[in-house]
């Protein structure tokens, strides 16, 4: 069972900027739409596990639902999935550990989890196995941080790094425990 992250960030460390925007993400032109190894870290994962606020930010791009495989989108405030998503969207609450029991009986053991307060939660209960994180050469001045609140340092092993259309940097980490 693991738990990875796979999240792009500015250089100066944000993931949105001062507006939540994510037009920055396209600061470098990606003409053949390389993947970036997205592709690849999905065919591992069973699920993906996502806040609400990231479910909201999916759904506003006004595109196909961009997933195959099953979203669980924790929150404490919805009572329903939007329409047309019900079986490709699954709501939990709770504690996290509880939560990823509850996932893991249903079978899925993988996860990808994805959005930045949720990334952050399984950072503080440190439930995060796998770091993939692209930096896009800008600098944001502010916005969304990828990273905040940690009470403890949390060492991750370095396991490669790439670069994509000659300005992307991608570093794998792996949680050392």
């Amino acid at each position: 069972m693991s738990n990875s992250v796979f999240i792009a960030t500015s250089l100066d460390g944000y993931i949105a900027d001062k507006n939540g925007g994510l037009d920055w993400l396209h600061a470098i032109p990606n003409p053949e739409q390389d993947s970036m190894g997205f592709v690849e870290h999905f065919d591992r994962i069973d699920a993906m596990v996502m806040g609400r606020n990231t479910l909201d930010m999916v759904l506003s791009f006004d595109v196909e639902w961009p997933y195959s495989k099953p979203v669980f989108v924790l929150s404490n405030t919805m009572t329903s999935v939007p329409e047309g998503y019900e079986d490709k969207v699954f709501l939990v609450k709770g504690e996290l550990k509880e939560v990823l029991n509850e996932i893991h009986a249903k079978g899925f053991k993988n996860l990808y989890i994805d959005g930045g307060v949720t990334i952050q939660n399984f950072l503080k209960e440190d439930l995060i196995d796998e770091l993939i994180i692209t930096t896009i050469p800008v600098l944001l001045g502010g916005g969304s941080p990828l990273f905040a609140g940690l009470e403890q340092p949390l060492n991750f092993k370095f396991v490669k790094s790439e670069t994509f259309l000659g300005a992307i940097v991608q570093n794998h980490f792996v949680r050392e425990r």
